[in-house]
């Protein structure tokens, strides 16, 4: 593979660096900066917040992440995604969460916001250049998101303006061919009692993988583009009105899947996964008189993907005797609209009560060309020539009505409550067409009404330790199958509701040095909806259908925990989740499957990190993060799983007061690991069912050099 680095440079670069902070190490105890939560209705520590939480930082997205979300997901417990895509579109939190959307109309269950913009189902856009911090709430959020948000919640919020300037640029290199380029300017308009922010990156690289048909190493590209602006007016203490803009414009290759499960491709129709993402924000806060909050938080956003991939993973050349060539073309155009309004009491001491209404709008048109042709000469009946092609459009309209009411019983004891009513109707049509098939049309206007909830205990062992318990309870709404072949009953599926029992304990122990959050949970589903497929012609690899169904329970439980550690010059953090899935009662083709985990629910994800910083700057980071097997999909067969996989990473360099140099690695042990895979027949003659498999990132060595400028430093 292409590589501009090498390992050797890598440790050349990395033990000097070692043993000069080693020996520069000094003795200071730097207490653990105070943390807070902005995805709740109320603003609180994270330590007050009587539920799952965990937040990175912008010191921890700079240390352990490069460009993406993607990067940093392992420091979560109990987060993963689905591949299928050039980036994680698709998460799963304690194993609830959407794998894919090949059709039909998004429901997703887990949020997803950047600046309070719904990207749910979108999450190709979550790139971290100049980014404050991310937070993920596990567990439902019937309270706070509602329908979109049964197993939590992804908040990504971006740097706000700077009461000073300040300009900053960085350029970076890495292998295959890696370049990034960024810079922000940040600073006052006096006049106007307001501050402004820019933000512009670009990053590219040819990928990962090689295609030995067409000779090219950039099939799986990637070409990504960032531009943030961010304006904040604060007339005075009482008033502050933040107008955040979002483009995000992702032109990635798409050919990551190859017949032998190596980095060599075979396809003569490589794909494409684009996402052109356009939003803005607008959230105000006005504080009156006798301790009132009065929120307004209006957001729109237009998306525009392409998503393309060859369905036959081959070539002529390959393929010989047989002529075999699919392919699948996808455009999705989506809208949102959502306007949400609080108003609400906090009196220290007192009564904090909060109602609010919400409303989201989102409209998207679909269209899915999938041409493809068969033939076998030495049997005709077997030939195939088809033209499927799909337009769709769907409208949906959320809105609910929701409050909180928070309160103490005693000096130790606080409770909260929460309730959450939320109907949402949508409208949805399409047309299928095909060679020499009549026109196969579908429309459906499914209404829910959707409750939810919390319920929530906290005490205070002291000023630094809690322990809550929460009961929540969230949902999701009903939908739809789409698709040639699929039985009556499996057209549409049931509303999903779940509810959520958790016992937590959070800390700042040695004086404030040490941060500790750990939660057990028990979760109970109903009605819960799981998406399942298969081959319905073994020549056609297009026919692969994918559909979701209920099942009538399931439940899943484990434990969550993260801590961090300053002492001295070094500072350690880890994070664990464990987890348990299972679902029980699926029937697939009249029969019952044996009750198994949920697909992309590995049983433990972990991670640990060791930094050290020296007096003059001179830093070095050490990662290790991993996660055990799980199953891909559904059907779940027992050698249909990954395999459990622990990766390496490192970065080391020297942060001055203006300027920064970082030597880093990824995978640096090269470790071969999986983010996707399917189980069905793709070779011809017989097209025997395989699984194939999409493999995450190899071993990448970069460079990243970053200066900056502050008025009135001299500089």
């Amino acid at each position: 593979m292409r590589s501009t680095f090498t390992t050797t440079v890598l440790v050349a670069g990395l033990c000097p660096a070692l043993a000069a902070s080693l020996a520069r190490a000094g003795d200071s105890q730097t207490p653990l900066q105070e943390v807070v939560v902005t995805a709740s209705l109320w603003q609180q520590t994270q330590q007050e917040v009587p539920a799952s939480v965990t937040v990175l930082d912008a010191a921890t997205l700079r240390a352990a992440g490069q460009q993406h979300l993607e990067d940093v997901m392992a420091l979560v417990p109990n987060l993963n995604w689905a591949g299928d895509t050039s980036r994680p579109r698709y998460f799963q939190i304690r194993g609830i969460g959407e794998l894919e959307q090949y059709q039909g109309a998004p429901n997703p269950s887990v949020g997803f916001l950047i600046d309070d913009i719904d990207f749910s189902g979108l999450g190709t856009a979550a790139t971290l250049y100049d980014i404050d911090h991310i937070e993920v709430l596990r567990g439902p959020q019937g309270t706070r998101y509602g329908a979109n948000a049964l197993a939590g919640l992804i908040y990504v919020q971006s740097a706000a303006p700077e009461s000073s300037f300040r300009a900053q640029a960085e350029a970076g290199a890495s292998d295959y061919n890696g370049r990034t380029y960024g810079a922000v300017v940040t600073g006052p308009v006096s006049a106007l009692s307001s501050a402004f922010r820019l933000a512009a990156q670009r990053y590219t690289s040819d990928g990962f993988y090689d295609n030995a048909y067409l000779g090219r190493s950039d099939t799986n590209r990637r070409d990504e583009l960032t531009l943030r602006a961010r304006w904040r007016y604060q007339p005075s203490d009482a008033l502050r009105v933040d107008l955040s803009v979002l483009h995000v414009q992702i032109d990635n290759g798409y050919d990551a899947f190859a017949i032998d499960n190596g980095r060599t491709t075979q396809s003569d129709h490589p794909g494409e996964d684009v996402q052109h993402s356009t939003g803005g924000s607008v959230h105000l806060e006005y504080r009156g008189p006798d301790s009132t909050l009065l929120t307004l938080i209006g957001t729109a956003a237009d998306t525009q993907v392409r998503y393309g991939f060859d369905s036959d993973w081959g070539n002529p050349v390959l393929w010989a005797p047989y002529t075999y060539d699919f392919t699948d073309q996808q455009t999705r155009e989506r809208h949102t609209r959502s306007l949400e309004l609080r108003y609400g009491r906090s009196p220290e001491p007192g009564l904090k009560w909060l109602i609010g209404v919400y409303g989201l709008e989102l409209t998207e048109d679909f269209g899915d060309n999938a041409p493809g042709l068969y033939l076998d000469p030495f049997d005709p009946t077997q030939n195939l020539q088809s033209l499927s092609i799909t337009t769709s459009h769907y409208r949906s309209r959320n809105e609910a009505l929701f409050g909180e009411l928070d309160g103490t019983l005693a000096t130790r004891w606080s409770w909260s409550l929460g309730l959450r009513a939320e109907q949402r109707t949508a409208d949805y049509h399409d047309v299928t067409t095909d060679l020499d098939v009549p026109p196969e049309y579908h429309a459906f206007a499914p209404q829910d009404h959707l409750w939810g909830g919390h319920a929530s205990l906290d005490y205070a062992l002291d000023g630094l330790q809690r322990l809550y318990l929460q009961l929540a309870r969230g949902y999701k709404a009903g939908g739809f199958n789409l698709g040639p072949g699929l039985p009556p009953d499996q057209i549409v599926f049931s509303p999903e509701w779940d509810v959520s029992l958790e016992l937590g304990y959070k800390a700042q122990l040695a004086e404030r040095r040490v941060q500790l959050d750990a939660d057990v949970f028990y979760m109970s589903r109903h009605s819960l909806q799981l998406k399942t497929g298969e081959q319905l012609v073994p020549s056609d690899p297009t026919t692969f259908v994918l559909y979701t169904t209920n099942a009538p329970s399931g439940r899943s439980y484990g434990l969550e925990s993260t801590a961090t550690w300053h002492v001295a010059s070094l500072e350690l953090e880890g994070a664990l989740g464990l987890l348990h899935t299972l679902y029980h009662g699926l029937m697939l083709n009249g029969l019952v499957l044996p009750d198994r985990a949920l697909p992309h629910a590995p049983p433990w994800q972990g991670s640990f990190a060791a930094t050290w910083r020296g007096p003059r700057g001179v830093f070095v980071r050490a990662d290790l993060a991993g996660m055990g097997r799980f199953y891909y999909d559904l059907p779940a067969l027992d050698p249909y799983q990954s395999s459990p996989y622990v990766l390496v990473n490192a970065k080391t360099g020297i942060q001055a007061d203006h300027w920064s140099a970082e030597l880093w690695v990824r995978n640096l042990a090269d470790r071969t690991y999986t983010v996707r895979g399917f189980y069905f027949g793709d070779v011809p003659p017989d097209f025997t069912p395989a699984q194939y498999v999409q493999l995450g990132e190899p071993r990448q060595v970069g460079f990243r050099f970053t200066y900056s400028f502050r008025s009135g430093t001299g500089s």
